[in-house]
């Protein structure tokens, strides 16, 4: 298995023989809602990746329909014919820009290509009655699983049909908004993430060196970090490794047997 970080929420994952990019941002700007005044934000680097030098893709995955998960711009510039699986609200963004081949997977439904099993896990409620995925990735020849998760994780549900995994990639530097609150996983929830599932690695998400400007930047109130969580997941004396690949870097992972 390998990961490649590009950033933000934005990966490579080598997984059961396929090549699959998630949550791709790799141009420029970022803007929500179309609306700059509310959120738009740069890399303050290039990307490590441009749409043109992405390595030969099997599938895209995308776990929102929220513009830094489903760039509408970068995905403008990929190939519609490679097959995508996303989220109901992702999906119809997806169908509006051509893509020919798409899965729409609710929470628990499952998607398989070749040996690789996705399967949508309840992830981030975004406003009453949308909740958006997070996913499990099974080799089905090794049984190795990655668990990715943009936001917030539902453990009580989700521990009941996942059990144990071996990498979860999950944010650790919280964001609370007014109002709605946590709506991204701090040090404590995800602290709480690797107790419940206790993965052998954990790869933390939503990390980016970028430059945003508009309304809702200056309403996001930060928490922790990831020296935070580093001390907090080594004081628990959990045996899972922090993992935090520089932008562009690959990971090789070995998972070891389970017992």
């Amino acid at each position: 298995m390998k990961l490649t970080r590009i950033d933000l929420n934005s990966w490579i994952l080598h997984i059961a023989g396929q090549t699959v990019l998630i949550d791709p941002w790799l141009v420029d700007p970022l803007v929500f809602y179309g609306q700059p005044w509310l959120f738009s934000a740069n890399h303050t680097k290039p990307p490590a990746f441009t749409p043109a030098t992405l390595p030969p893709l099997d599938l895209i995955l995308i776990s929102q329909g929220l513009d830094d998960h489903c760039h509408k711009p970068t995905l403008k510039q990929l190939d519609r014919d490679i097959p995508a699986v996303a989220s109901p609200t992702a999906a119809k963004v997806l169908s509006s820009l051509g893509y020919r081949y798409i899965t729409s997977l609710s929470n628990w439904q499952e998607f398989v290509q070749d040996k690789l099993q996705i399967t949508a896990v309840p992830g981030a409620e975004i406003q009453p009655g949308q909740v958006e995925n997070g996913y499990l990735f099974k080799d089905l020849s090794s049984g190795e699983t990655v668990y990715y998760e943009p936001h917030l994780s539902n453990l009580e549900v989700v521990e009941q049909r996942l059990g144990k995994i071996d990498v979860a990639i999950a944010p650790v530097v919280g964001q609370i908004f007014p109002i709605l609150g946590e709506i991204i996983m701090g040090p404590t929830a995800a602290l709480n993430l690797a107790q419940t599932l206790k993965p052998q690695y954990f790869v933390p998400n939503a990390l980016g060196d970028i430059q945003a400007s508009g309304i809702l930047p200056m309403l996001i109130r930060t928490v922790g970090s990831v020296e935070e969580f580093r001390d907090r997941l080594i004081a628990t004396g959990l045996s899972t490794q922090l993992l935090t690949p520089a932008p562009g870097e690959t990971l090789e992972i070995s998972i070891t047997e389970k017992t």
